[in-house]
């Protein structure tokens, strides 16, 4: 059995595979029928089936809920039946489980279009409470509501996804027989999530459950011929991933699976043209893709086969008097990409979304996409592939002007294709789950967002109407300018029916509590959008208590909110609880661990709870996420500085000079310099004076771009040892740099009118002074000892004759007492410098 249920994960029989098949008891038996069926793309027939109908129908029906009945009769199935063995129960259930959902998956993502009447398979008793047919899908809809959000209301046949949730997630524990069916409960899990407004915290619990079982299920992956499926398993664990946040376990998920292939994927560059009046080659990026060694991969039988090119959508030419259609390689041969097979093909489609993923939005990222794109539209093989290349192709191409009508064409024909019948659903479903190809709304929304962006409002507004996208037609409206239309098309709609999300629209348009209040109470306090939506509100007003209170509710219902963390988190900040601020923003990066904000508002609240490691650890992090936010350094370098870490401290001020030329921060290199003079121990108990020879480097860098700062200039003779050193090299450093900062003082103004100022500045002038003799007494060449002796004195000259000038009593005429003492001091040292100077004189 495990081979045929193998068989069903790829979705047709191999050669083997089919000889088990006919030879084996299960083709005789009900349940290979069914299979049979599912092999076929008939997923439909599956509930025409006898022993099928005969589980749904019932004498009697007690119970007021269709999902309560439903589950009831499937478990009664499971528990007694004597005409059936158990195995093939559980194989009947299953079965009907996976066929289910695929239908399902027909219905809302591949086409073509089902037509399934509930009527046909389910008691007429069941049904006779609803008296139309749009109120029995909202009451299935809303059984599928989980944590709070909402389901997309066009969903077409919930019910489908209904009898499989129920079979396999409800009743997993009844079906212990069946060896993939973890795997089938993530995919189940995967599409129910496709419907959800948000994220749903218990379907990731439940993913995380399923990828772990499938990963231990040792059998399911042995012997050569599993390769197919194992990279197919890590390409749907890694989307999984990908969706909740966890962004390193879906690189190494991506990874593992193309490790499997053997493949080697790589950006390069190579000589082409792309115009056509290009007369010379020049380098253009392309994707090399190339086996390992040549390795070709074993039993290729059990890859699906290709789509023939015609059932595929068209894969629109450019058509531009310019821009060639495809890149023309001076080199063809040398790049040319091997033959691939489907799970090759989805592991490029894979390592491209990842990158995607975690790559800016910036037009480098755009031509490395669209490399990618080339390279799996060059080989046009499998309808999922096909749909999810043009997809991201036409996503990159819109913002170009040459590009931007086979864009236009190209969606539209993609939104078309679900309603074409020429592609049957068995092609349209091979390799599916490992491409996370969108729903069809999805699609048409892409279409209808497009339109808007070419200022075809009115042809948008229609798509988005159509699809009941109203958070989409309102957001059209208003930045059209008509938000009384906003406002006209919500109330209308609430006539004919009232749902929170529409009061949630109602209240973001007029920007009134009460509306939000009523889908509250009318979500029986289940709507976290509409606590969302109040606390954003709040929170635009500046009324943060309310606010917070809000976005509380809101989380508690669903905490996988990244956005409403956030939020809560800056609320907290400001009112000033830190702690709040602490738990939101680590939940953030929890969801989120590139977040840089959120790392970065994090360690403003462990400072603010004075928890500096902590916060010092977070900024390390946070750099990690964005290496050029200038504001996140400048929280390092002080953060660092703060807890003893000066090489990092060191570091970051250089970083900050890359980003912000000019930028200084006297206090923190007062404290570095201190800390390197005075021999502090750093947060690791290393002593700071081994960090003299960088922090030499970082001053030299920054009296270089700020020349004009006295105090730095200080700083850097401080460092030099101010002149009392015994190295000849230091003590003339010490003195060009204590000359600077005098040049710097003097020049500031007013600085002769206040005695104090002045008193500073003739302490700089003598502290040269004592410099410029110690320095002279090392020079050999007497000319430049006399040089310095020189212009220490005209110095102190001109500050004696200025202090005599401005600090004079007009009625003794003698200088005020305050700064006797350092006139006195001055021609004393002129008088020594004057005999120095005569003295070198004379040895000349």
């Amino acid at each position: 059995m495990l081979a045929l249920e193998r068989s069903l994960l790829r979705g047709f029989l191999g050669a083997a595979e089919s000889l088990e098949w006919t030879q084996g008891e299960v083709a005789s038996a009900e349940s290979g029928s069914l299979l049979q069926l599912i092999y076929d793309g008939k997923y439909k027939a599956i509930f025409s089936n006898s022993a099928i109908q005969n589980i749904f129908s019932a004498s009697s029906v007690t119970e007021e809920n269709i999902d309560s009945y439903l589950e009831k009769q499937i478990l009664a199935f499971l528990d007694c039946s004597a005409e059936v063995d158990n195995v093939e129960r559980q194989r009947l259930m299953f079965l009907l489980g996976v066929g289910s959902l695929q239908l399902f998956v027909q219905s809302n993502w591949t086409g073509p279009p089902v037509q399934l009447k509930l009527q046909d398979f389910l008691p007429p008793a069941l049904l006779q409470k609803f008296c139309e047919p749009k109120m029995l899908h909202a009451a299935i809809l809303k059984m599928l509501v989980l944590d709070g959000e909402s389901v997309y209301t066009l969903t077409s046949h919930p019910i489908l996804l209904l009898i499989a949730r129920i079979i396999l997630v409800n009743s997993r524990h009844k079906l212990a027989s069946l060896q993939t069916l973890s795997w089938w409960t993530l995919r189940c899990v995967n599409i129910h999530q496709q419907l959800l407004e948000e994220r749903s915290p218990e379907l990731f619990t439940l993913a995380q459950t399923c990828i772990k079982q499938v990963t231990e299920a040792e059998t399911l992956f042995t012997g050569g011929e599993s390769w197919h499926l194992a990279v197919q398993f890590h390409l749907e664990s890694a989307y999984t991933f990908l969706y909740y946040y966890e962004y390193k376990k879906a690189k190494q998920c991506f990874n593992a699976a193309k490790d499997i292939t053997k493949l080697q994927i790589n950006l390069t560059g190579a000589l082409g043209k792309r115009t056509r009046f290009q007369e010379k080659y020049v380098a253009q990026l392309i994707l090399d893709v190339q086996r390992t060694d040549e390795f070709l991969l074993p039993h290729n039988e059990l890859s699906p086969a290709p789509t023939p090119l015609e059932n595929l959508t068209m894969n629109y030419d450019l058509n531009d008097d310019t821009l060639l259609n495809e890149m023309k390689l001076a080199d063809a041969d040398q790049y040319q990409v091997p033959d691939l097979c489907a799970e090759e093909l989805a592991v490029i489609l894979g390592i491209c979304i990842d990158f995607q993923k975690n790559n800016p939005i910036h037009k480098l990222t755009e031509e490395e996409l669209l490399a990618f794109t080339s390279c799996l539209l060059s080989q046009p093989k499998f309808w999922a592939i096909q749909t999810s290349a043009l997809l991201l192709r036409t996503k990159l191409e819109k913002g170009s002007t040459r590009r931007m009508e086979r864009a236009m064409k190209q969606t539209q024909a993609l939104a078309d294709q679900f309603e074409n019948a020429n592609t049957s659903v068995s092609e349209r479903m091979k390799i599916f789950y490992c491409c996370q190809v969108p729903p069809r709304w999805a699609i048409q929304r892409q279409l209808a967002t497009l339109l808007f962006e070419l200022g075809c409002t009115s042809s948008a507004l229609q798509i988005f109407e159509e699809l009941e996208m109203w958070e989409d037609t309102v957001i059209c409206y208003e930045r059209a300018g008509q938000h009384g239309k906003a406002e006209e098309i919500l109330r209308r709609e609430l006539e004919k029916k009232e749902t929170p999300g529409l009061y949630c629209l109602l209240g973001d348009v007029l920007k009134d509590h009460q509306y939000y209040d009523k889908a509250w109470e009318l979500s029986r306090h289940r709507s976290a959008r509409a606590q969302r939506s109040k606390g954003l509100l709040h929170l635009r007003n500046r009324e943060f208590r309310e606010c917070v209170e809000c976005f509380e509710r809101s989380v508690q219902i669903n905490p996988m909110q990244l956005g409403v963390w956030f939020s809560l988190g800056c609320a907290y900040i400001a009112l000033e609880g830190y702690e709040g601020a602490a738990k939101a923003f680590q939940r953030c990066v929890s969801l989120e661990p590139d977040n840089a904000e959120a790392w970065n508002n994090l360690s403003t609240a462990y400072i603010r709870l004075k928890q500096k490691i902590k916060a010092f650890r977070t900024l390390q992090e946070a750099l990690k996420c964005n290496y050029e936010h200038w504001q996140i350094w400048e929280n390092y370098l002080l953060t660092s500085t703060d807890v003893g870490e000066f090489s990092e401290a060191i570091k970051a001020y250089h970083r900050l000079m890359d980003l912000r030329e000019k930028y200084k921060d006297t206090q923190v290199l007062a404290i570095l310099v201190r800390a390197v003079v005075d021999g502090m121990a750093d947060r690791t108990g290393e002593v700071a004076s081994g960090l003299k020879g960088k922090l030499q480097e970082l001053l030299g860098r920054v009296t270089s771009q700020v020349t004009n700062d006295g105090e730095i200039w200080r700083l850097y003779a401080q460092l030099y040892g101010n002149g009392q050193n015994d190295s000849g090299e230091d003590i003339e450093k010490s003195l060009q740099c204590l000359t600077k900062a005098h040049k710097c003082e003097i020049q500031s103004s007013d600085w002769e009118k206040d005695v104090s100022s002045f008193k500073e500045v003739v302490k700089g002038a003598i502290e040269i002074a004592h410099v410029a003799i110690k320095c002279s007494k090392n020079k050999s060449n007497h000319q430049e000892a006399l040089q310095m002796l020189s212009s220490a004195r005209l110095n102190l000259r001109g500050l004696s004759s200025k202090a005599k000038q401005l600090f004079v009593d007009v009625t003794s005429n003698e200088v005020h007492s305050e700064i006797a003492d350092e006139v006195t001091t001055m021609d004393n040292m002129i008088a020594e410098l004057q005999e120095l100077s005569n003295q070198l004189r004379d040895q000349c």
